[in-house]
């Protein structure tokens, strides 16, 4: 009987403990994204901003977009509505261009009329800002023409080079013929004279008006070697040497007087990325790569938020979207000192959306997301808002009253109890100037003093004369790391009377 009054006696107490502090838990929610932004975001890795639900802005996979690298020689990515070049080497002479969402690549590409284009001017150094060798070079865009009719012209420069006292004529240009994209060379290559001195390279596949195609034509210095591809794939090539072979001597392409070049100037439909490198070879494995989005999938973290002692994380309800063989995994973790945290410590648990989250406590809280694309790389999940639920226990109510009675070397402070049944026990905190509370001196310890659920009690040590100042805050019966506000300030001179 005794025992069976005593499993009773400890199961009452634990089902009234854990009811106390559900009844003083309160429910709260803070949001990420949505109509205040990702402000608070402290890692985005393969992702970029995008447009979700309701006009806000989401968190999306990033683009296979061209980025600056060492050998960029000329980068137009058409983010902007006023296009430029991210580069620096050439300036906007003019443009007529128009800017469009329906992009390729990142966040914008340019509608191009058949009005002209966009005229630049190569900065000293530049490969159409310099005359002499150009050395290797990669020129590619993507394309996506309205109607691929014969003549329009996609890229263009003219100019002109003194060869033996002789003026040659200098052309290098991107023409639809037979709705084929054609490449000419004319009188570029310094000692090639077949043809005229012309040297053309067409793609054998025809170009499919509104869909948007990759094209690159490069030339390898090292080997004479001149290669179109489009999507990647190998169109034609030409060795510009003097057997038309790789073991024959190589011409090389020699820039006369400095102009300008054109892009889109004669040419209906879309354009995205266009890049030129000082290079021959695409090295990277995404560079080689032609899916709209990253295969690899994208990653972003929030920055640890404080929350409260002992708060609870109870649920993750994310505003998302997850188009066919796309995926999104949401991640928590959890703790109460964030400088200690790294990438793996302490561990991210994966939760399910709008499911209950267990045992994730602490006073800082971290959200992450991992976000796939499909197979092909064509289609992105998105996250526009996600709603962070969790529970924090209410830090108890301060005394009413304090008052401080001085004595020799002491003061004696009593105060009323907190009127919070949650009050577990009461800090005091004393100090030398008002608002101060930096005591070191009192024989009880420093500044501020655990004294347990006491409403009384006195500091000893104090120097005579010295005015201090006190107050005392209320912690939790539950935590006595969740500490309430301080009470009234009082203050008392210690005197030997």
């Amino acid at each position: 009987m005794y025992i069976n009054r005593r499993i009773f006696f400890i199961t009452t107490f634990c089902l009234l403990f854990v009811v106390g502090l559900q009844l003083n838990a309160e429910e709260k929610t803070l949001t990420l994204g949505g109509k205040d932004g990702w402000n608070n975001i402290s890692k985005m890795e393969g992702l970029s901003i995008g447009r979700g639900q309701y006009g806000y802005d989401s968190i999306q996979l990033a683009t296979n977009s061209k980025k600056l690298s060492s050998v960029t020689d000329l980068l137009i990515d058409f983010d902007e509505k006023t296009p430029s070049d991210v580069s620096g080497n050439y300036n906007v002479v003019s443009s007529s261009l128009l800017y469009t969402t329906s992009s390729k690549m990142g966040n914008g590409a340019a509608l191009s009329r058949g009005e002209g284009g966009i005229r630049l001017r190569g900065n000293a150094g530049s490969v159409f800002g310099s005359s002499g060798n150009t050395g290797s070079f990669i020129m590619e865009f993507w394309l996506c023409p309205s109607i691929a009719e014969n003549g329009e012209i996609v890229f263009a420069w003219r100019s002109s080079r003194n060869n033996n006292n002789y003026l040659l004529y200098q052309m290098i240009s991107a023409s639809f013929y037979g709705n084929r994209l054609r490449w000419d060379f004319t009188n570029v290559f310094n000692g090639y004279t077949q043809n005229g001195g012309q040297v053309s390279i067409s793609s054998y596949r025809t170009i499919i008006p509104n869909v948007w195609m990759h094209h690159e034509i490069s030339y390898n210095e090292d080997t004479g070697l001149l290669e179109y591809r489009i999507n990647g794939k190998l169109e034609g090539l030409k060795y510009i040497t003097s057997n038309e072979q790789e073991s024959g001597n190589i011409y090389s392409p020699i820039l006369g007087v400095v102009a300008d070049i054109e892009i889109c100037s004669q040419f209906t439909g879309k354009i995205d990325d266009f890049c030129i490198k000082r290079t021959s070879v695409n090295d990277s494995a995404e560079e080689l790569r032609y899916d709209t989005y990253r295969t690899k999938g994208g990653r972003f973290e929030s920055e640890p938020i404080k929350i409260s002692r002992n708060a609870t994380l109870t649920r993750l309800d994310a505003i998302m979207s997850e188009p066919e063989q796309t995926d999104i995994v949401l991640y928590v973790r959890s703790g109460d000192n964030y400088f200690k945290w790294n990438d793996e410590e302490p561990a991210w648990i994966a939760v399910s959306n709008h499911k209950q989250i267990e045992n994730v406590k602490g006073l800082y809280f971290q959200i992450a997301a991992d976000l796939y694309p499909d197979g092909d790389g064509n289609n992105t999940p998105s996250i526009t808002q996600i709603d962070v639920s969790y529970t924090e226990t209410q830090a108890p109510l301060p005394p009413f009253t304090l008052l401080a009675e001085p004595g020799d070397g002491t003061v004696t402070l009593t105060w009323s109890y907190s009127v919070d049944d949650s009050a577990g026990g009461y800090y005091v905190y004393y100090g030398e100037r008002p608002g101060e509370y930096l005591g070191r001196i009192a024989l009880q310890g420093e500044s501020p003093l655990n004294v347990g659920n006491v409403a009384k009690t006195t500091l000893t040590g104090l120097k005579n004369g010295q005015m201090y100042y006190f107050t005392v805050a209320a912690y939790s019966k539950y935590d006595e790391k969740i500490i309430g506000i301080m009470s009234k300030e009082a203050h008392a001179r210690p005197l030997k009377r």
